[in-house]
């Protein structure tokens, strides 16, 4: 039988990295920090990744010269797909451009962040609900200064709720109850976007770790069974990583979008 909580460990945070044949690495060891985790390390070799790639790029176009070259004019693509087709419908194009670093920067953590979950034994930090969690906390608190800074402290508040000509007497009920189940919305709509992230991150890498259990799960089993069993597992997890690699790129692109649609109805009330 095959044990999904031992899977599930492969796949989730930890202080190891789980390689072939026993030569686990601990990074709390490599590194001299107890509180270390191998996601931490990922997510730092995302940001660095990032600046290596986007700082050269930036200095290229400050310089006036075209982004020339297969690896540079793929990443001038992406930059203004996700300006014309998702930061400027959602936020508007006078205010998007403000918001474009942040946009950009999440689009590319989350991608590189998932990518690096199709490199065998490192594993996607997306998969963490600490991660996505913090990811969405970043954007919600993104989301109220936006709409703070522009309509004022007190007048973001009350643009929650919708304009309407009620009684006084009823005024008084209505409104605070209104405005509570905004404030609410604000907090699920938000918490939805760490979820929908982690769920769909984690479980592809689950099946993928499924897939592959059969194998070591018949190992002991007739050798026709194995082989057969071997065989179709490994097709499955390959032609479940191609939908997996898709996955990663659309997962940044709706957690992005998302994004960028919480800003805009920030800074555009009703």
């Amino acid at each position: 039988m095959i044990d999904i909580s031992e899977i599930g460990k492969h796949i989730e945070d930890s202080h190891v990295f789980q390689l072939p044949m026993g030569n686990d690495i601990d990074v709390r060891e490599v590194f001299h920090t107890p509180w270390l985790t191998k996601f931490m390390v990922l997510e730092v070799m995302t940001a660095v990744l990032m600046i290596v790639i986007f700082v050269p790029l930036a200095w290229r176009i400050a310089k006036g010269g075209p982004p020339k070259g297969r690896f540079w004019n793929l990443f001038e693509v992406m930059l203004v797909f996700i300006r014309d087709e998702v930061a400027r419908p959602a936020i508007g194009r006078r205010d998007a451009d403000r918001f474009l670093p942040f946009i950009w920067t999440m689009f590319f953590f989350v991608l590189f962040c998932n990518l690096l979950g199709m490199i065998p034994w490192a594993g996607s930090p997306t998969g963490a609900l600490a991660v996505t969690g913090a990811l969405a906390a970043i954007t919600f608190c993104t989301v109220l200064v936006s709409g703070m800074v522009r309509f004022g402290i007190v007048g973001y508040w009350a643009g929650l709720v919708p304009p309407m000509e009620l009684p006084m007497a009823l005024a008084v009920v209505l409104k605070p109850m209104i405005l509570a189940i905004e404030v609410l919305g604000l907090v699920i709509k938000h918490g939805v976007l760490a979820v929908r992230l982690l769920a769909n991150m984690f479980a592809g890498h689950l099946v993928l770790a499924v897939l592959m259990g059969f194998v070591a799960a018949t190992a002991e089993s007739v050798f026709v069974l194995w082989l057969g069993v071997t065989i179709a597992s490994v097709c499955g997890a390959a032609v479940l990583d191609l939908l997996e690699l898709f996955v990663a790129f659309l997962q940044a692109y709706i957690f992005t979008f998302l994004s960028a649609l919480f800003i805009g109805m920030a800074v555009h009330q009703h």
